[in-house]
């Protein structure tokens, strides 16, 4: 196997078993809080790795298009996680996340326009079995 091919099933992995530790996590608070608890974890662990393993070194390397790019990323994660958290806190843990996952239809479309990657039938078809999936979730 691969290694991304194995990051790739670890990431699915926790990122399932986060949404339900959250959901458990947001009992008594709000959504906000929940998600400033979360995101201050993920920052000291980042920035552990990032000074033990001298990932640091790396910074002159970055072009400012990079950057940019990097810091457009970091405010799109965060308003996707902010609003997220905020669907978990009120809504069913089950269909919030398979909603938020549908998203990959919306990867899927940016990666073959802006990064030119192939579109083949069998990508395609696995979007559109993701997203008939959320839409009969959704549908009431």
């Amino acid at each position: 196997m691969e290694t991304w091919i194995l990051y790739a099933i670890l990431s699915m992995v926790f990122a399932g078993v986060t949404s339900v530790l959250a959901k458990y996590g947001l009992h008594n608070v709000s959504a906000d809080l929940g998600l400033g608890i979360r995101t201050t974890t993920i920052f000291f662990f980042i920035t552990l790795i990032n000074i033990v393993g001298a990932k640091y070194k790396e910074l002159p390397f970055l072009t400012g298009k990079q950057t940019l790019l990097l810091i457009a990323s970091g405010i799109t994660t965060t308003l996707s996680w902010l609003f997220y958290y905020r669907a978990m806190k009120e809504g069913l843990v089950s269909y919030v996340a398979a909603i938020d996952k549908a998203s990959i239809v919306i990867t899927l479309v940016l990666s073959f326009v802006l990064l030119k990657e192939p579109m083949t039938p069998k990508v395609v078809l696995g979007a559109g079995f993701i997203f008939t999936g959320m839409l009969i979730l959704v549908w009431k």
